[in-house]
């Protein structure tokens, strides 16, 4: 197992930018994110932890073009490197294996 784990919050931010692809900036991660979980999201709190999935080599990012609309200013985009799918799956087969190693009887 990797010396790192992911924490729920972690886990929601990497599966909304994979699921945004090529669209994932900041308030795009948010949007999604509170549209699909009816959960609000701090730009703040969104931040801090794609710094962090940076630093821990599942997220990598590179600015777009600078637009008039935003003023000049570029967007930062987020895309999941292959340490972070890896995790991805990694963390999915725990999930899945911890599921299905409840006995029916436990739901009824």
């Amino acid at each position: 197992m990797s010396k790192h784990h992911l924490g729920e919050f972690e886990e929601i931010v990497m599966l909304t930018v994979a699921i945004l692809y090529d669209e994932a900036y900041g308030v795009a991660i948010i949007d999604e994110m509170e549209k699909r979980l009816d959960r609000k999201v701090s730009i703040g709190s969104l931040q801090t932890v794609l710094r962090r999935l940076e630093k821990k080599g599942y997220l990598t990012s590179e600015f777009g073009e600078a637009t008039n609309v935003r003023g000049g200013k570029r967007k930062r985009f987020f895309k999941l490197t292959n340490h972070g799918k890896n995790m991805l799956e990694s963390t999915k087969d725990q999930r899945l294996a911890l599921w299905n190693a409840i006995p029916k009887i436990a739901f009824e």
